[in-house]
């Protein structure tokens, strides 16, 4: 091209200070600029730092608490002014532990604000831009917990719940017009990343070793189903199965699994400490 440098696109990542958001930046960041948004400004400058002098990245940090409406809104306008915007992932999330009517009812609601008004905030804006230029696409990040319930998550479960099936309107919406914007609902498993620590949880008492994902393995997962432009991504073939199995049985019988899965889960888990969700 005559030495004239190409403008690289953005990819823009909520909870992108650590876990799976961080994991998607470190593997975007070699051909994108990258729009990292999470509370935690010392981490977020720090992964700027890095793929800027490692990749020759242009980072752009933004500090912002996505359940606080002056942020959610200043966030929102980034992202609906950014003329070279490919890719949104609402990744920030957190998880609380314990029964509903137990849990502070802040906690509660602040992760209906974070998983479900965020994210509907964030994709409006996305959407508005992307759908004109006929160009991009948008990773929701759900859980298996959208397919199978647990006692002690159950605000947890119903807000990726209402992911999947957001996500799943939307793909049928931009299906109905030809266009090229693909979204996905990635699910993932339990996966190694700060979110259990920040809930005190025992991994050892969650699961065993081979249903534990890396961040890495979940990204890859959905980077791949993003270029099939495929709708929902489970991570992991156990996982998979496990949800088919359970979306295919009895009502009853699903319950009583989910019941005795749960149990033990629930029974380990101390009151959630509110002060370290992640975002």
């Amino acid at each position: 091209m005559g030495g004239i440098a190409l403008a690289r696109t953005v990819v823009a990542i909520t909870g992108a200070s650590s876990g799976i958001g961080a994991a998607f930046a470190k593997r975007l960041a070699p051909e994108h600029d990258l729009l990292l948004i999470a509370r935690r400004r010392e981490r977020l400058d720090e992964l700027a730092r890095e793929f800027s002098h490692r990749e020759g990245s242009q980072v752009e940090v933004i500090q912002a608490d996505l359940t606080v409406e002056a942020d959610l809104a200043a966030v929102a306008e980034r992202i609906a002014n950014e003329e070279r915007l490919v890719l949104l992932i609402n990744n920030a999330g957190f998880g609380t532990k314990g029964r509903f009517w137990e849990a502070p009812l802040e906690s509660q609601e602040n992760m209906h604000r974070l998983h479900i008004l965020a994210t509907v905030r964030l994709t409006h804006a996305a959407l508005r831009n992307m759908t004109p230029r006929d160009r991009g696409g948008i990773i929701n990040v759900a859980s298996v917990s959208a397919f199978v319930r647990s006692p002690g998550t159950t605000s947890y479960g119903a807000t990726k719940t209402w992911m999947t099936a957001f996500t799943e309107g939307l793909y049928l919406e931009l299906r109905g017009l030809g266009s090229n914007v693909v979204v996905q609902a990635l699910c993932p498993g339990f996966t190694y990343s700060e979110f259990h620590d920040a809930m005190g949880a025992d991994r050892s008492r969650l699961a065993g070793p081979a249903f534990w994902l890396s961040a890495e393995e979940v990204v890859d997962a959905s980077l791949d189903g993003l270029r099939r432009r495929k709708l929902f991504v489970i991570p992991g073939w156990r996982y998979r199965l496990i949800t088919a199995f359970l979306s295919a049985i009895p009502t009853a019988l699903r319950l009583h699994v989910e019941a005795i899965a749960g149990r033990a889960r629930l029974e380990q888990m101390p009151a959630p400490d509110v002060s370290k969700q992640l975002q």
